[in-house]
């Protein structure tokens, strides 16, 4: 079984920055997709970025592309996200997720993810 463990999250003012962390455990980190996905109050999980198994290919929703960056440390079983000149509406639990890296999906829907963490709260204020 695989677990995640996400960590990070905060309150801060817009215009800052922050660093989630999500830590694997239970199986082959290396044969896993890492996404991340956020859900705010009332609204459905939206994907955010995701990270190919290697690390060699990323890719970003448009609402944070330019500010956010996914990257990933396969000796630590660990992938980051590093959050730039966030904004209010960047405000949201955000979870990661893993997907088997030949499972043949997208990567882009909450849908092609096998395994989730509990989430961190991100509060961006005005």
């Amino acid at each position: 079984q695989v677990q995640l463990v996400e960590s990070g999250g905060g309150l801060l003012q817009a215009g800052g920055s922050l660093r989630l962390s999500c830590a694997v455990s239970g199986h082959t980190f290396s044969l896993y997709t890492m996404g991340w996905f956020r859900q705010a109050p009332g609204m459905e999980r939206e994907f955010v970025a995701f990270i190919s198994w290697s690390g060699g290919s990323t890719y970003y929703a448009d609402s944070v592309k330019g500010r956010f960056t996914i990257s990933r440390d396969n000796a630590k079983n660990t992938v980051y996200m590093q959050m730039n000149s966030l904004k209010p509406e960047d405000t949201a639990v955000y979870c990661c997720a893993a997907k088997y890296k030949y499972s043949g999906s997208s990567g882009y829907s909450r849908r092609d993810y096998d395994y989730w963490g509990q989430g961190t709260q991100v509060t961006v204020s005005s």
